[in-house]
């Protein structure tokens, strides 16, 4: 059956096919000729088609229809393998949400071919298979920065990871420990790694942080640790690499409260140690081997199951806050980093530091005081020679 003759325009070709229906093709600023994605019932449907299409070019708005067709997980695994400046951890994060709570959902769909409302339905599968807020909102942001560099590669118009708040993690908040609390849990844990219990609440360094210092880290007629560097655990093993922002490279201070346990545990320490806290073979210590031999035990001793070791920088953070250190300060102490210009030319000075470690060191000796059971008062004069009077009398 014969075809209809293509109607040469001004701009792109019309022609009918043998089903009656109208088929547009068009000259892409590349110079590949291109196709509608489907065909027409009139030739003005179609001419109005070539009419936005030919618009399009003009503005600058032209998406090659072709470059979008390739399939979402294989886009976005390419997303993740271009960016080697991220962190280790971060890595295993973004493969653990590409292969859980994306690609089943978008297995056979082609970058093009996601929209608003497919983000949307997928959101809601995710939250109705019984997947978190918190893990929902993670899994969405990384699609969001995927399109996002799929919209400047040109392949779409405009990012459909466009739900307003379903970025937020609401995640419940972290409970903060007393001082007696922490204190307890440090008694609970041993002595080896009760200098760890006791820096991790008092100078809110995270866990990665504590476990890369060495001896000339701490300085105890200061008061203060020297943060400069990180350990990470991947799968050849483990490494030692700077923070991961600049402000996470600082000087922290801690209160005279913890000094004569931090300088016991650094005497015990043998002269070629290169590790303020090591496993018993001397190697660095793995977060999951101590949660379970010590962590976990010492929880269940004292009665704080469900705490975080990281529950301790909060506390920490929360113990700093009470004395009055504002939002720069609390910041400069536990090396966030803020992406506000104006922030960039505030800085927290070490006296002010030094003060705020001392006001926690006060108050949380002020609090163990409280906790500890009075001495009995010795009676009074009068009340002894009454208390020894019947002794007296009956002979005795």
């Amino acid at each position: 059956m014969a075809t209809g003759k293509a109607r040469q325009r001004r701009f792109g070709t019309i022609r009918r096919l043998p089903s009656g229906r109208f088929q547009a093709r068009y000259s892409g600023p590349d110079g590949v000729r291109h196709a509608a994605d489907d065909t027409f019932a009139t030739k003005t449907e179609a001419q109005d088609w070539l009419t936005l299409k030919e618009a399009e070019i003009l503005e600058g708005d032209w998406i090659d229809p072709e470059a979008a067709e390739v399939l979402v997980p294989h886009y976005a695994a390419t997303w993740i393998d271009e960016r080697p400046g991220l962190r280790p951890k971060t890595v295993l994060i973004y493969w653990g949400l590409l292969r859980k709570h994306i690609a089943p959902y978008f297995e056979h769909v082609t970058v093009g071919e996601v929209t608003l409302a497919r983000i949307r339905r997928w959101r809601k599968k995710l939250l109705d298979s019984g997947v978190s807020e918190v893990t929902a909102a993670k899994a969405y942001r990384l699609m969001r920065a995927v399109f996002n560099t799929a919209l400047d590669d040109g392949l779409i118009r405009r990012n459909p990871c466009r739900i307003k708040g379903a970025d937020r993690e609401n995640s419940p908040e972290r409970p903060v420990l007393t001082v007696t609390q922490v204190y307890a849990l440090a008694d609970a844990v041993g002595l080896r790694y009760r200098p760890l219990i006791l820096l991790a609440a008092f100078t809110s360094l995270r866990w990665a942080e504590l476990a890369a210092l060495t001896p000339a880290d701490i300085d105890l007629e200061t008061c203060t640790v020297r943060v400069t560097r990180q350990l990470y655990y991947h799968e050849a093993g483990y490494s030692f690499r700077p923070p991961k922002s600049r402000a996470g490279v600082r000087v922290v201070d801690f209160p005279d409260l913890i000094v004569p346990d931090v300088r016991e545990h650094l005497d015990w320490l043998p002269a070629s140690a290169s590790l303020v806290f090591s496993s018993s073979t001397g190697s660095p210590l793995a977060h999951s081997n101590f949660r379970r031999r010590a962590w976990l035990p010492a929880l269940a001793a004292v009665g704080l199951e469900g705490i975080h070791f990281h529950d301790l920088r909060h506390t920490g953070n929360q113990l700093t806050a009470n004395e009055g250190a504002n939002p720069k300060e609390l910041m400069a102490r536990m090396g966030h980093d803020s992406e506000r210009a104006a922030l960039i030319y505030l800085h927290s000075s070490s006296a002010r530091q030094r003060a705020l470690a001392d006001a926690v060191g006060k108050a949380a000796s002020a609090e163990l005081a409280k906790s500890k059971p009075p001495k009995a008062a010795k009676p009074l004069g009068t009340r002894r020679a009454r208390n020894r009077r019947p002794a007296a009398e009956s002979g005795e």
